[in-house]
């Protein structure tokens, strides 16, 4: 055997679930097709929840400043700062800042990154995968467990596998430009103009991205015959403005195609990310889903290289995601229309913007586009918390240091926080963490009171998974020992006999 796991795909995706799988101590190899990264970025910005999981492993840091959106839902503007939880994107990050960053933590941690490397064929074998690629030597082969399509729409690991990828075709399109030295009146969430929508917003001094709905214009399906002629004319037709002298920087086209792949896992081959979701861009949704996918699976991979991974755990990761990327498929199709239909939709915006203003339909929309609100089956007797995520609080440890609950979960493993100094739920957690110490770690903790929005009940003990998802809390969690079990495999004793009764059967 090779490596465990090969990705194939170098985006933010790809990268991302390179570096969960490394931190769970399994080997990988990441294969991209190009030289070099393309320095375009059709995505500027991420979700909320994107930005905890960047936070989760220490590298939303290393961004630097962000800046904080609003939201909006198919351009219905949502008021976030009436919402009690946080549900404010990222904005302002070109893609390629994103993969820059992303690939200089992979190679921190070991991760090899082969690019010019163009993934061919594979085939499974009783142990793994065989999979054949054309490098800069020419043809080769390397084996690992697992294979991972991370490598776009288009994806060959898909197609490869035979995995179906359904949905609707295109029926209008969109069109961008990256200017330079414009001047443009900003228009950061689009607005509708006759004829189709505009937006317009700053991506660094001096440059300005528009995009473009316009009604006259087909959708392009291959980009290479869309000229900057063609959205300036239609720019100044919209808008009354020209750009036609501006510097351009790149110009790109898309469409509403929206597909979701039937599978997310066949055998020993797995899809994360645009390989298996595509759809037109709203509210940096798509990448940003693609790194929740990677979070969600990487800690899975790992744990079922090294042996400890429980019955089925790799099967939740279709449970798990493929839902979300259904949710996904809906709300942005339903955003489509709002945003790009004329002014025949006209009254069902106004009613829109009316049903934002109750707190509980934004809060709603709000959940959808920040993926905040995502909430998994962990079993268990119901606990309010179970299965979404943990919010990042701040916790006092008995020394006086603080903490926040992002950054416990830096090292990509299990925690169980304890977080009241006594009663039944706290010594049953101290006494059953030593069977699990090697995979999940015992944190002794106080809450913040400030850090209870809204007056919520904290937990007395949470166990979260190394995605930040909380699997058990007391009270009203159920049995902690099924909790463990069910997400982290038996307790050491009984994985080590179970170690040597395989070794002794082999023997």
């Amino acid at each position: 055997m090779g490596k465990d796991v090969i990705v194939v795909g170098a985006g933010p995706v790809g990268l991302m679930l390179a570096g969960e799988i490394r931190l769970g101590g399994a080997d990988v190899v990441v294969y991209e097709k190009l030289p070099a990264p393309s320095g375009e970025s059709r995505g500027v910005g991420f979700t909320k929840r994107a930005a905890e999981v960047f936070d989760q492993r220490g590298l939303l840091a290393r961004f630097g400043e962000v800046e904080y959106a609003q939201g909006h839902f198919g351009g219905v503007r949502i008021d976030f700062g009436k919402l009690e939880d946080n549900h404010y994107s990222v904005r302002g990050i070109p893609q390629f800042r994103t993969e820059e960053i992303l690939e200089a933590w992979v190679r921190e941690l070991g991760v090899t990154v082969r690019r010019n490397h163009e993934v061919t064929g594979f085939r499974e074998t009783a142990e793994g995968v065989v999979v054949s690629y054309e490098g800069p030597d020419g043809p080769g082969e390397e084996s690992a467990a697992y294979l991972v399509g991370c490598d776009g729409a288009r994806s060959i690991v898909r197609k490869l596998a035979g995995i179906d990828f359904p949905g609707w075709e295109a029926t209008r399109g969109m069109y961008m430009a990256d200017l330079v030295g414009a001047n443009i009146r900003q228009r950061p969430i689009g607005e509708q103009v006759p004829g189709g929508m505009v937006m317009a917003f700053n991506l660094e001094d001096g440059v300005d991205r528009i995009v473009i709905h316009d009604e006259k214009l087909r959708p392009h399906e291959d980009k290479s015959k869309l000229t900057f002629g063609e959205i300036a004319d239609a720019w100044e037709r919209m808008t009354g403005e020209s750009v036609h002298g501006a510097e351009v920087r790149w110009v790109s086209a898309f469409t509403d195609t929206t597909r979701q792949a039937a599978e997310y896992r066949r055998g020993r081959v797995f899809l994360v990310g645009d390989a298996t979701h595509i759809h037109m861009p709203a509210g940096a949704q798509g990448m940003s889903v693609g790194v929740q996918d990677a979070a969600n699976l990487g800690w899975k991979l790992a744990a079922a290289v090294k042996g400890w991974a429980p019955e089925g755990l790799l099967d939740t990761f279709q449970s798990e995601r493929h839902p979300v990327g259904e949710g996904l498929m809906r709300n942005t199709r339903a955003q489509t229309r709002l945003y790009l239909t004329g002014e025949e939709m006209e009254p069902l915006r106004a009613v829109m913007r009316e049903l934002v203003e109750i707190p509980e339909v934004a809060r709603h929309l709000a959940g959808l586009v920040s993926g905040i609100d995502v909430r998994y089956d962990v079993g268990g007797s119901g606990h309010p918390l179970a299965g979404l995520r943990m919010p990042d609080l701040a916790l006092e440890r008995a020394d006086g240091t603080r903490t926040r609950v992002a950054e416990l979960l830096h090292p990509a493993r299990g925690i169980l926080l304890v977080t009241a100094g006594d009663g039944a739920a706290a010594d049953e957690a101290r006494a059953l963490a030593a069977g699990w110490s090697e995979r999940i770690d015992l944190v002794e903790a106080r809450w913040d009171p400030a850090g209870a929005a809204g007056g919520q009940r904290l937990p007395e003990a949470v166990l979260l998974r190394p995605d930040g998802h909380v699997a058990w809390a007391a009270p009203d969690g159920g049995a902690l020992r099924e909790a463990l079990e069910a997400w982290f495999g038996p307790a050491r004793e009984a994985l080590e006999d179970a170690v040597s009764v395989g070794a002794a059967a082999v023997v």
